[in-house]
Order: structure tokens, then sequence, then C-alpha cells
């Protein structure tokens, strides 16, 4: 009995020795927490996709409020983080021009053709690594291998037929996605800006022909139609947003219907006339 008391005994003091340690550790060892970075962390959405260059939302919080880093600095909260944020830290939150990802390409298994059937791992990367650039013949164009959406946390991208689509209201321009497409097809664009060039191949027109129905072949018609809407640079028409003048008239005039949304506005067409 008496072994029992004293190893009970034993256990007790080392408890109570442990708890005080601990006690005196947690006072020497304290870090004092500025509230401005509990706030404004507290005000970030938490998503910890590094979109605003810092491994996650403390790193991001301990900026803005330890050492002035722009209120607006988190691209996926958008304006409304940005105005919590401002107000705790006694600041005017600039509004800054909204950007989304888009696919520069419309080239998707009905359109685009491949030179080989890829076998290997489901990863862009994996494939563009392979001979010639990846299995499509137009080595400029989206794999569809959906790396993308893999890392996109958001749900915004889904692989249609072979190609990337991203959902623009559902985008929130972490930039995840342009980071890991080993073709660099993904790009930030305005929100605002509904007229693109979705190609990115600056081979000759007839190459490209050979190779995708919806690239641009450089013909040039948009940028004689629209000169202050559209421009052509290395065999590749570029938009010039915002418009100095309306690019409908070019977009309509597009043989390939590589300027965007002009390819699905000639399919709608083409629905009609066969209802």
């Amino acid at each position: 009995m008496s072994n029992v008391l004293t190893a009970v005994g034993v256990v007790g003091g080392l408890g109570l020795l442990f708890g005080a340690l601990l006690s005196f550790a947690s006072k020497v060892f304290h870090v004092k927490v500025d509230y401005k970075v509990e706030a404004v962390r507290a005000a970030l959405p938490g998503a910890n996709c590094g979109a605003c260059g810092f491994p996650g939302c403390d790193g991001m919080a301990a900026h803005i409020a330890l050492e002035d880093g722009p209120v607006n600095g988190c691209p996926v909260g958008g304006q409304p983080v940005a105005d919590k944020v401002a107000e705790i830290m006694g600041k005017v939150a600039v509004a800054g021009a909204k950007e989304v990802a888009c696919v520069m390409c419309q080239g998707d298994a009905t359109r685009a053709k491949e030179r080989y059937t890829y076998t290997g791992p489901r990863d862009c990367r994996s494939n563009a690594a392979t001979g010639g650039g990846g299995s499509k013949a137009c080595t400029f164009g989206c794999l569809g291998g959906g790396t993308c959406k893999d890392y996109c946390q958001f749900g915004a991208i889904e692989i249609i037929n072979g190609l990337a689509v991203i959902d623009k209201e559902k985008c929130t321009a972490c930039g995840k996605c342009v980071e890991v497409c080993p073709k660099k097809i993904i790009e930030m664009v305005p929100y605002d800006q509904e007229v693109m060039v979705k190609c990115k191949n600056t081979e000759p027109g007839k190459e490209v022909r050979q190779k995708c129905a919806v690239g641009c072949i450089a013909c040039n018609l948009c940028a004689r139609t629209a000169p202050e809407a559209f421009v052509v640079e290395n065999n590749l028409a570029k938009a010039q947003f915002p418009f100095a003048q309306d690019p409908a008239e070019a977009v309509q005039k597009c043989p390939t219907g590589c300027i965007y949304p002009g390819l699905a506005a000639k399919e709608a067409a083409k629905k009609e006339k066969a209802v």
C-alpha cells in the first residue's frame, strides 16, 4: 500500500513540477501578436492559395499589418476583402481592375488534330515533356490534361472535349492555373474584356490550318477592318484592349473564328438554320 501511495505522490509531484515549468515557459517565450494582424487575418478568405506571393494568409496578414503592405494584396478576396482590410488599417482601398484567368485556345478534340495518342499520366506537364512538346499537332495549344483543373481550389475549371474552359464567375484570379500550365496558354485578362484572340500559334497560316480549324492564320483581315482594335505581330493577331474602335465587325469577318466569341456566334447561327 505504501508503494502505491509513494508512486501516486511521485507522479503528482512531477505533474505539479511540469505544470509550473510550462506556465513559466509560456510567460518567458510568449510572443505578443498585434491585434491588427489577427483582425486582418480574420478578414482574409483563408484560401492559403499563395496568389498574394506569400505561402498563406498568415504571411499576408503580417505583411499588411506590420510592414505596411497593400490592403488590396489579396486577389482572391477582391474588393470586398480589400475594403474590410482597409477599414482595419485605417486606409482607403483603391479599386483595381478585376481580372480573371482565360484559356487562349479553342482547339478542342473536334477542332484540333493530334500527332499521336498520349498514354502517360493525366498531367499536361508530363504530356508536354514527351517528344515534340506533346501529343497535339499544334504545340502552342491546350493539351486538355486537366492539370489546371486539379490546381484550381475554386472549381472554376472544367475540361470539355479535351479543352480547359474557365468559368469567369467562379475564377478568383489566384493565378495557380497560369503557373502550372506548361504551354502558358492561360493568361490573366480584364474581367470585362469580352473579345479576344484565343490563339497563341505563331506559325505561318498554312501550317496553322493543317493543325487546327480555329487557329489564327495571320490573314490581317481583323487589323484591316478594325485597325484600332487589332494588330498582327509575328503571325498572330492581338486584341488591343481597351478598344478604341468597335471590334464587332472584325469578329464577324474572322475566317477561322479564332477571335472570341465569333466562333460561338457562328455555331449558334448554324444551329438556328438547322432548326
